[in-house]
């Protein structure tokens, strides 16, 4: 049979329900290593959606056309040419989709449809400078802002961001 405890005897730590320590199966698990940096960075991915938006608002656009001209971009930078089905397959749309947005932006100004030179059967999608010009106004600081941070770390620490960026935007297409 086990004792009751008086209301003036000496509470031990294990027995005590008000210690201010939980039982060890009810305590939260701690986070782990890195995760105030995984928090940081869905802060910015936040921070730069909204951006995003506010520009696409701004201009008329809606928010996959910005992600639509941002991949045009960056293909036109790597070299590769863009057509209606890449574009769609990147943005995640039917055929519907993507021919209705291209005709939006064609109609806009941003984009437009060209035959490639080498099979006339072939459309491909090339960024107007009008919409080049148009992002540059409002993300231009942004983008100087940046490459000014990024100037003050050393070459070996930029490669470590550059090694993490990299594998988060991996680890984000596997998902």
């Amino acid at each position: 049979m086990t004792r009751q405890q008086g209301p003036d005897e000496p509470v031990e730590p294990d027995e005590a329900a008000g210690s201010g320590e939980e039982p060890a199966d009810r305590r939260e698990p701690a986070e782990p290593a890195g995760m105030d940096l995984v928090h940081l960075l869905r802060e910015v991915t936040l921070r730069l959606d909204l951006a995003g938006a506010r520009f696409a608002g701004d201009n008329g656009l809606h928010p996959t056309d910005l992600r639509a001209l941002i991949i045009l971009l960056d293909a036109a930078r790597n070299g590769a040419e863009s057509t209606p089905g890449r574009l769609g397959e990147r943005l995640g749309l039917n055929s519907a989709g993507t021919t209705a947005l291209i005709d939006r932006l064609e109609r806009l100004g941003l984009i437009r449809r060209v035959r490639d030179t080498r099979d006339r059967r072939r459309v491909l999608l090339e960024v107007d400078e009008r919409a080049v010009t148009l992002g540059r106004s409002f993300f231009g600081p942004l983008i100087d802002r940046t490459i000014a941070l990024l100037a003050t770390f050393e070459a070996g620490e930029q490669a470590a961001i550059r090694r993490f960026l990299s594998g988060v935007r991996d680890a984000v297409g596997e998902g």
